[in-house]
């Protein structure tokens, strides 16, 4: 996957609560098994109406947003089931970060494994945060992985947490395939030691 050190993007205000894995991307776009492709369907059912026009009032529909990299939203972010076409119908569109005041706990750890980094910040300071992404395209926030910090358009500076394994992973591009390439000699040796001391196995 693709490395997150540092990114200064757009960022879109979406202040809703519980949004759950369905309004993300709706069941029936989940038939594929490829990562690419989802972004279209992104919000499906509030970017689109019944005749698959565009809804102008919808935040990634509009012009200032369309090329958002960050998202910031509300409390319960990613609830429901735990469908991993989620953060893959995000990154498709071009969200690298989402920040908001909690995640449900499947979301956030599929989050990492896809190369999206999920903030989670208390509410007064998302709602300062939501406040500078509604400036729109002009306003963009700077996210540093590695400094953990998010500084808004107007130079505040705010801090982050993240477990340091899972940092060091998008800091490195590493998905758990990715990591376990990292260990190909020493795989490959421990098989070659196995195939001559347990033949028959």
């Amino acid at each position: 996957m693709d490395k997150f050190e540092k990114l200064t993007g757009v960022a879109a205000p979406l202040p809703l609560i519980n949004v759950d894995t369905d309004m993300l991307i709706p069941k029936q776009f989940l038939k594929t098994i490829k990562r690419t492709g989802l972004g279209v369907n992104l919000f499906d059912e509030m970017r689109y109406d019944d005749d698959r026009n565009e809804i102008p009032d919808f935040v990634l529909n509009k012009p200032a947003y369309r090329n958002a990299e960050i998202l910031v939203s509300g409390d319960n972010f990613g609830c429901g089931s735990s469908r991993e076409h989620a953060p893959w119908a995000l990154l498709d569109f071009g969200i690298r970060c989402v920040i908001a005041p909690s995640f449900a706990d499947i979301f956030y750890n599929n989050c990492f494994k896809n190369g999206i980094l999920p903030i989670t910040l208390p509410q007064e300071q998302v709602d300062i945060l939501m406040k500078d992404a509604e400036k729109g395209e002009n306003a963009r926030m700077t996210v540093d992985l590695d400094a953990q910090t998010i500084t808004t358009s107007d130079g505040e500076v705010f801090t982050f947490d993240v477990d340091p394994f899972r940092k060091h992973c998008l800091l490195n591009g590493l998905d758990d395939i990715g990591l376990t390439l990292e260990k190909a000699a020493a795989i490959e040796s421990f098989e070659a030691t196995m195939q001559t001391q347990r033949p028959w196995v």
